[in-house]
């Protein structure tokens, strides 16, 4: 019996091709990017120009896209309104705490999660360790963001020159012992979001008496494997992103 084929304009896994191609043109807007060229969208989505500019067009007519007098294309508001509707019925914290508070009880130690604030890093969830002896840090209190493993790891995937940075940037996690804080140790990995839009860095800290230096290099696999848990579970994608080597870390 011969094989059904997929009805026209669909794709073999079910999907509609032209709703596909127009995800891809909204996608493929970096953050920061207030607006971008026909044949820089063509180049970013791999489509023709011809079925980029139609597809702009038929987005502008709901307002996700539109075109600006010099002939390049923006997001339009719409896009925002569904992005501010994404974000109202999402809490980050619900996703954040139930890994850390997994990479606590698989390691033992504290874990918490560090974002960038200008030219610090803030603690914006943490979850203890079972530990009698361990790390104390406060919620919310600002830090420097070149000591300590969080804040080099934040500073290496947001594309900071350095011999430092780079190694950082190929192993994909970085350790420290008490370059902040005199008998602390940290391992850190970072998370991402859509776009390999870089979130933050998922850390695991503890005394330096008893996270040595091989023991943070036989516990950097379970921060990584929930760095990289947290990044699917943050960017809505199928799959978690698969960093690549180089500079593509931190290229979005």
């Amino acid at each position: 019996m011969q094989e059904e084929s997929a009805p026209a304009g669909t794709e073999s896994s079910g999907g509609v091709i032209a709703v596909t191609r127009a995800l891809r043109l909204l996608e493929a807007f970096s953050l920061g990017e207030s607006h971008l060229a026909l044949a820089e969208l063509s180049r970013r989505t791999g489509l023709h120009k011809t079925t980029v500019l139609r597809l702009a067009r038929t987005l502008a007519l709901s307002n996700f896209m539109v075109q600006r007098e010099d002939g390049d294309w923006r997001l339009g508001p719409a896009a925002g309104w569904l992005g501010a509707r994404y974000q109202a019925g999402f809490d980050v914290q619900n996703i954040l705490e139930p890994s850390l508070r997994q990479l606590t009880l698989s390691t033992g130690e504290s874990a918490a999660f560090y974002v960038r604030e200008g030219s610090m890093r803030t603690c914006l969830v943490r979850v203890e360790g079972p530990q009698a002896l361990r790390h104390h840090a406060r919620m919310g209190e600002g830090l420097p963001l070149d000591r300590g493993s969080p804040g080099r790891v934040i500073l290496a995937f947001s594309g900071e020159p350095g011999e430092i940075y780079e190694q950082i940037r190929q192993r994909g996690y970085h350790w420290s012992i008490s370059e902040r804080e005199s008998g602390v140790s940290t391992v850190s990995a970072p998370v991402f979001g859509m776009h390999w839009r870089l979130m933050g860095a998922v850390c695991i800290s503890g005394p330096a008496s008893r996270l040595t230096a091989s023991e943070l290099q036989t516990l950097a696999p379970l921060v990584i494997a929930t760095a990289n848990r947290l990044s699917y579970e943050l960017s809505g994608k199928p799959s978690p992103p698969v960093a690549e080597r180089g500079n593509h870390w931190f290229t979005v």
